[in-house]
């Protein structure tokens, strides 16, 4: 009997485009009236931000982007077989890691500035491990073309940042976050002196580095393309999906971080990668999750499930910007601050295609 030839697709066509592949498109999609209508840029006087008051569209982002990074914990503490592998991790090192970002400020602030980058990175990673996710639904072995991804995902995230127009955002996020927390001068002397002392040095700056990254960004993706091909040649099976996956993530990068607003690339990358985000974790526990809420048997109970889920997810996006619902600041920064860093860390070993924990 002739084995049946594998889709490729995680889901299925239609959610695989709307969630995963073409999320970026849908993301600059809902930015257009963010950017066109007044109402969007509307002042909340009652929300809290370290960058001064936000608008409605900065809250939107906020909680979006806060919603996805605690829900990675339906994967880590609800999924049993996950939770075993990994329970030292799980419980002892959030703990440990709390008391010191709440008993150091100094502690919190260089933690706040790790995850400014570590999020680039991560973000990296979630397009890399569905990629490899799309590579396994294909019958690919693991290991096919995995260092190749790494490779590639890294380039279309960080060097449409270190040359494009946000670069010298991403630097003023880092002191504004360590000027907020400490309120010490001496401090962003002793982080930032080596930041270009212009403007017009920090574009000289940024433009070597953009030619950098031509000169090893496009032979790169040529050879990228060529090592695939030889692969082919060896019975490596095309995933389509991932290669429409990669193609839009290059353009969108590309064209939010090198060319666009910082504001408008902030909300476009975040916002897909958050979306794709509550869709995996979604689509891979939604059996454990359900169970979870004692919904199994309830005739609509996986629907429900899926409304709580979103729910929890952002109202802890809502609990972190709204000042009535907050504990006092340092909790709270040690609080977001540990969340965050256990999302970040966390999602390096539970979706391992390589260790069999995706299916």
């Amino acid at each position: 009997m002739m084995e049946k030839p594998k889709s490729g697709f995680i889901a299925g066509p239609i959610a695989d485009t709307v969630f995963l592949i073409a999320s970026p498109l849908l993301a600059i999609a809902l930015f257009i009236p963010f950017a066109t209508l007044p109402i969007y840029r509307f002042p909340l006087q009652s929300v809290t931000s370290s960058i001064g008051t936000p608008t409605l569209l900065d809250a939107f982002i906020h909680v979006v982007i806060f919603g996805h990074l605690f829900v990675v914990f339906f994967r880590s503490h609800l999924n049993p077989s996950i939770f075993k592998l990994h329970i030292w991790r799980f419980t002892a090192v959030p703990i440990i890691l709390f008391l010191l970002a709440y008993g150091s400020t100094w502690v919190l602030a260089a933690l706040t500035v790790l995850t400014v980058w570590w999020d680039v990175y991560h973000s990296a990673l979630q397009t890399f491990g569905i990629g490899r996710i799309y590579d396994m639904k294909k019958g690919n072995h693991p290991l096919a073309g995995r260092q190749l991804d790494w490779y590639l995902n890294l380039l279309l995230y960080f060097g449409p940042i270190l040359g494009g127009a946000s670069l010298v955002l991403h630097l003023l996020i880092q002191e504004k976050s360590l000027e907020s927390l400490l309120g010490f001068n001496d401090l962003m002397a002793a982080l930032f002196d080596w930041n270009p002392d212009s403007s017009e040095q920090l574009e000289q700056v940024r433009r070597w580095l953009s030619y950098i990254l031509c000169g090893v960004g496009i032979p790169f993706c040529v050879y990228y393309v060529y090592a695939y091909w030889k692969l082919a040649q060896q019975g490596y099976n095309i995933s389509f999906q991932k290669v429409f996956l990669l193609l839009i993530l290059a353009v969108v990068s590309i064209t939010c971080w090198g060319f666009n607003p910082f504001g408008s690339a902030f909300f476009v990358m975040n916002f897909f990668h958050a979306w794709q985000y509550f869709f995996i974790v979604w689509f891979m526990e939604q059996k454990n999750i359900t169970t979870f809420f004692r919904l199994g048997g309830v005739p609509v109970g996986r629907y429900i499930a899926l409304a709580m889920f979103v729910a929890i997810g952002l109202g802890y996006g809502v609990w972190t910007i709204v000042p009535g619902l907050q504990l006092n600041y340092q909790i709270m920064m040690a609080i977001t601050v540990v969340v965050t860093l256990m999302h970040f860390w966390y999602d390096g070993f539970i979706w391992s295609v390589r260790r069999g924990q995706v299916q």
